[in-house]
């Protein structure tokens, strides 16, 4: 049950953060619903192509992708003045997405008794794929490529849930709030990874 949950509330904020993204770059209807498919679902294909599970497996969840096509429609169908607040909610629903797909990401190995290193993966894959696929695709550069802290914070989920420190369903609700809210405060406040530059602008 809570892998079911935590599926569908990724679903849910990965589709719609495509699907904006999509309008935002004047992307038609079609684009749209491409972008917020790929967005909801690349990520689970990188992860189960990574730690051997048929990609095919995909296509037998029929009603994760209704619930994807009905977000998109939603929000094709906003308002747009409403659809303007997005930079403020937009960060939010990635930093949903990202926690909820890390997540699941992360248990869907180690129920296959993977070790920890494939649960940290299979974390960071599902949680950062479909939203560098989604940004690639919007001619964007990655988040997860920039300084901001990020995948960081799918790391730490995987590690949580690799080293059995959480197991039970409200210990899983309670490494997503805490994701979510990491994420939050990184975007928030502007926590860095350290870079460092070749060349003077």
């Amino acid at each position: 049950m809570t892998w079911e949950v935590l599926s569908m509330i990724g679903t849910i904020a990965f589709a719609v953060s495509g699907a904006i993204v999509a309008m935002e770059e004047e992307y038609d209807i079609l684009g749209v619903y491409i972008l917020g498919i790929v967005t909801a679902f690349g990520g689970g294909a990188i992860r189960n192509l990574l730690i051997g599970v048929p990609v095919s497996a995909l296509w037998e969840q029929g009603l994760f992708f209704q619930i994807a096509l009905l977000s998109i429609t939603a929000v094709f169908l906003f308002p747009s003045n409403l659809l303007k607040h997005w930079q403020k909610w937009g960060n939010l629903f990635d930093a949903i997405g990202l926690s909820a797909f890390a997540i699941q990401g992360a248990m869907y190995a180690a129920n296959m008794n993977h070790p920890l290193s494939a649960v940290i993966v299979a974390a960071v894959m599902t949680g950062i794929g479909g939203g560098i696929i989604r940004d690639l695709l919007a001619g964007r550069k990655p988040i997860v490529l920039r300084a901001e802290i990020y995948a960081v914070w799918a790391i730490f989920a995987g590690l949580i849930i690799g080293l059995k420190i959480a197991t039970h369903p409200w210990e899983m609700y309670t490494l997503f709030a805490l994701v979510t809210s990491l994420r939050v405060l990184s975007y928030t406040f502007d926590w860095k990874l350290p870079t460092r530059k070749l060349r003077a602008h």
